[in-house]
């Protein structure tokens, strides 16, 4: 497979030489990320893990090493980045990190879409989306942006009526018609799956039904319509990176053809490729 330029890391010394193409020539701002040789990557357990371990393998052919940092929730992977512990993070939507910028004053930037990961409903008790009676539990995540993301899958499913053009940051308190009495109870999105046998139903992201070995294809109630642009996640970086030679190579790596392949393989429509 051709690269447009690769980077050759030699890690018991410390140099970096980085190799150009045509055109392109060595700069301040790769030198930054490359520091250490090693571009560190911050992910979420899950799909994200998987997709840049492979994305690693691809740059190791040129040379490059990444090191991938797995964390087990939403709030980590963009401290560790704005506190200088990553290079560059790839785990969330864009709109959840303009809610985290807005939240904490960290100046991260949006630099490419990676993948969108539907959220569906599911359910131990029933089959399909009509069967929810009366007075059901709905569990639905409690992070920023994603507890309106799942009452917006609610109302899409025809449970639930919320105000005319609200956004992804509704609460449950914003509910205007709610005609079955579901009492919607928020909680960890990881933790979603394991609760299902004690709810009626549950709003949950794709990544997590993988994580409990479950294929939302086919066990999902209803899901949520992929081609909304508001759930496309991106790969972040430091505003002060993101120009920078080794994040654009990431990028090039990451959207690659074998990459893609990877995902639809893989993950069978749980997650799909948003480039």
């Amino acid at each position: 497979m051709s690269k447009k330029w690769g980077v050759l890391a030699t890690i018991a010394t410390g140099v970096i030489l980085t190799g150009c193409g045509a055109g392109q020539s060595d700069s301040a701002e790769s030198e930054d990320l490359l520091s250490d040789g090693v571009l560190t990557v911050g992910v979420t357990a899950g799909p994200h893990e998987d997709i840049v371990n492979e994305v690693k393998k691809i740059a190791a052919e040129d040379g490059l090493e990444i090191e991938v940092v797995s964390f087990t929730d939403f709030v980590k992977p963009n401290t560790a980045l704005a506190e200088g512990d990553l290079d560059i993070n790839s785990f969330q939507t864009g709109i959840f990190l303009d809610t985290v910028v807005e939240d904490s004053g960290y100046d991260l930037t949006k630099i490419e879409p990676t993948v969108t990961i539907p959220m569906g409903i599911y359910s131990e008790k029933y089959s399909d989306i009509s069967e929810i009676k009366d007075g059901d539990v709905i569990g639905i995540p409690n992070s920023p942006t994603q507890e309106g993301r799942a009452l917006q899958l609610f109302e899409d499913a025809g449970l639930i009526t919320l105000p005319e053009g609200s956004s992804i940051e509704v609460t449950t308190s914003d509910i205007e018609e709610n005609p079955l009495n579901l009492d919607f109870v928020t909680t960890e999105a990881a933790q979603l799956p394991a609760q299902l046998q004690d709810v009626g139903a549950a709003g949950i992201n794709s990544n997590f039904v993988l994580d409990a070995g479950m294929n939302p294809a086919e066990t999902s109630l209803f899901m949520e319509d992929v081609d909304d642009l508001f759930q496309v996640n991106y790969i972040v970086s430091r505003t002060e990176n993101k120009d920078d030679e080794a994040l654009a190579q990431f990028v090039e790596y990451y959207k690659t053809p074998e990459i893609k392949q990877f995902i639809e393989e893989e993950f069978k429509g749980a997650l799909v490729p948003s480039w």
